[in-house]
Parts: C-alpha cells; structure tokens; sequence
C-alpha cells in the first residue's frame, strides 16, 4: 500500500530538513500544498530539498515549476480542474493527481489520473469540523467495481484523520494506498511517526 506525505498548510519549525530526512527514509510521494504561497516561496521551499529527491515532490500550486525544477507530478485542486480542459503536458514519470469528495466524482470522472485521493476517510486531524463523510463498505463496493472502468481503473487513495489504527481498515477497503497530514506533523516527532507508519504499510524503512 502506498503512503503519501501532505506538507501542512502552515510552516512548520524545521520542516524542510524533517521532509529531506523523511524522504532519506524512503517516502515515495511529498504533497507541497501551500494555499497562498506565492510562485518564489514554493521554489524557495523546494530549493531547500536535495535535488535528488525532488522526482519525488507534487506540487499542488504553481504547476509552471514542476516542468522547470523537474519535479514529480501536479496536484490539480478542484477549481484547476474545473478549468483546464485537458490533461496537463507532463514527462514520462511526472503524475497527474486530484482530490474528490464524493463517491459519484470517483466513478463519474473521464480525465486520466495516475491517482486520486478521497476524503475525508475519518475525521480529519488537521481541520477542525471536518467529519467522515464515507461508509467503508460503499467506499469498498465501488472501489471493486472500478477495475471495470472501459477507460481505466485510478489508483484511489484514502485522505483525512488517518492515523497508524486506522491503516489496516484502509487496505481492507481497498485503497491502493492512504494520505497522511495530522498524523505526521502533529506529532512531537514528525519523523518517528512517519517511520511508524511505513512500517506498518510495509515500504522498506532506509538505514
């Protein structure tokens, strides 16, 4: 099972050092989602992080750098989505994600996405009043049923209040993978918690 780190939306003391030592340890996906930064913040943020990870960072704003810096993929919010018109130029390599809320938007979509999320799964850590809003067995039935999409099946990954408890029951649903935000940066030690859980989804924990 995949897992993905979200950058919070606030800095965080050391965060550029603590996502550089998380991806040392083998994380496969870091979301820099950063609502209202400008273009040169994210670049400086991104200019933080040894280059040899940056094949590794999604950026969900400011996608003009994801091409120049050669970065891994983009992120389109849902107002990006409703207007681009078609899929977005990107490399072999480079992915293409969005987020949806609602189960119609996971089986409804016709764009290619390499991989979506769906939140919010459990009650989110990070926003306050923001509840689960998914049965698991709907989310389970329809996440069988996607394999026989005549276009193509996306990768779904759960989003919202997932925490170490909660990834065996993530799996059993049958997401391809879980995002995490609040489990990870509300922690006293970001990267122990990181640690924690890939462990538990079995990604190889770098010595």
């Amino acid at each position: 099972m995949k897992l993905i780190l979200l950058s919070p939306s606030h800095s965080v003391a050391d965060e550029v050092p603590l996502v550089s030592e998380m991806l040392g340890l083998g994380l496969a996906r870091f979301h820099v989602r950063k609502p209202g930064w400008s273009q040169d913040e994210i670049a400086a943020y991104v200019a933080g992080i040894p280059a040899r990870y940056h094949a590794r960072l999604v950026l969900h704003s400011h996608h003009a750098l994801v091409s120049e810096l050669g970065l891994g993929g983009v992120h389109l919010t849902a107002a990006a989505r409703a207007a681009l018109a078609t899929r977005p130029p990107l490399r072999p390599g480079q992915t293409l994600s969005t987020s949806f809320h609602t189960l119609a938007e996971i089986s409804q979509h016709r764009r290619r996405y390499d991989y979506v999320f769906l939140s919010p799964i459990f009650d989110s850590l990070s926003k306050e009043q923001y509840p689960a809003a998914f049965d698991l067995q709907a989310v389970a039935a329809v996440l069988r049923q996607l394999p026989r999409r005549t276009t193509y099946a996306p990768q779904v990954v759960a989003l919202g209040g997932i925490e170490a408890h909660r990834l065996a029951t993530v799996q059993q649903a049958g997401f391809a993978g879980a995002a995490v935000l609040g489990a990870v940066w509300q922690s006293s030690d970001p990267v122990a918690a990181f640690r924690g859980l890939q462990s538990i989804v079995g990604q190889p924990v770098a010595q």
